[in-house]
């Protein structure tokens, strides 16, 4: 780079060019570098401090720029895959699991109290039992096949022989 030119403009420093865009191209990576550098040898307490005063420096639309940027970088903790996954999957995943723990996954949240109720789980779970229902449920009717194996196992428990300690 020629610099026996006319004089360079520069503001605040005399080390930073205005009027050379090369030349700023060329101060900011070589500052940018030297940042990187000392960021590399300062302790987690030093990064901490120097990240929260840069912060206060940017703008909203910045401070949004550095929000996606961690977003897309840091994983986030409590990912619920149901919400991720299509509804079919999430109910073949919900399909493994038995009567108590669908009735578990009914307390996480409305959406798993919807899909842990849905009648596609439980009429599989009746019908492993050949417990069937004497009527077509219309689409407005939710939650008859829950209902329906909540009743037998009920009725089982109360229909079962009682069996004496000393029957044993």
């Amino acid at each position: 780079i020629n610099m026996d030119g006319p004089k360079l403009q520069t503001k605040m420093s005399t080390w930073t060019p205005l009027n050379h865009q090369l030349m700023n191209d060329k101060v900011f990576e070589e500052r940018r570098a030297l940042l990187g550098k000392w960021f590399d040898k300062w302790t987690d307490g030093q990064r901490r401090r120097i990240l929260v005063d840069l912060l206060e420096r940017c703008s909203p639309s910045q401070q949004k720029f550095c929000a996606k940027q961690l977003q897309d970088r840091v994983p986030t903790e409590a990912l619920d895959f149901t919400t991720r996954l299509p509804r079919v999957l999430s109910l073949y995943i919900f399909s493994f699991l038995d009567p108590r723990s669908l009735c578990r996954c009914a307390q996480v949240s409305w959406y798993w109290k919807y899909l842990s109720e849905l009648d596609q789980l439980w009429m599989l779970k009746c019908l492993r039992f050949g417990w069937y229902i004497n009527f077509s449920p219309t689409p407005f009717e939710q939650g008859i096949w829950k209902k329906h194996y909540i009743e037998m196992v009920k009725e089982l428990r109360v229909t079962r022989p009682k069996v004496h300690i000393y029957q044993l």
